[in-house]
């Protein structure tokens, strides 16, 4: 079964910090490095940096977009490691 993508949020993190995204079920599209990055990139099913990981995406990650289309439980929470400019995009 495909996965419903709409509506389509984006969020623009470009700091070195923890961003809760998303509390609750929904979905990870995408995200896109829109500079290449300066330190890793880490993708959580939680409302906190802890618990399931979905991605790591390492601190040379090239610009382009990393297609993920999965699904979350408990919420989207993405750390970034330095001041990486990206932008997530989820339901």
């Amino acid at each position: 079964r495909g996965l419903n993508m709409n509506p389509i949020n984006f969020t623009n993190i470009s700091t070195a910090t923890t961003t809760t995204v998303k509390s609750g079920r929904g979905a990870l599209a995408r995200i896109t490095v829109n500079t290449t990055a300066s330190g890793a990139i880490t993708v959580y099913d939680n409302t906190s940096a802890a618990g399931t990981k979905i991605a790591t995406l390492p601190s040379s990650a090239v610009v382009g977009t990393y297609e993920f289309r999965c699904r979350f439980l408990t919420g989207l929470t993405i750390v970034t490691a330095a001041a990486s400019d990206i932008t997530v995009i989820w339901e």
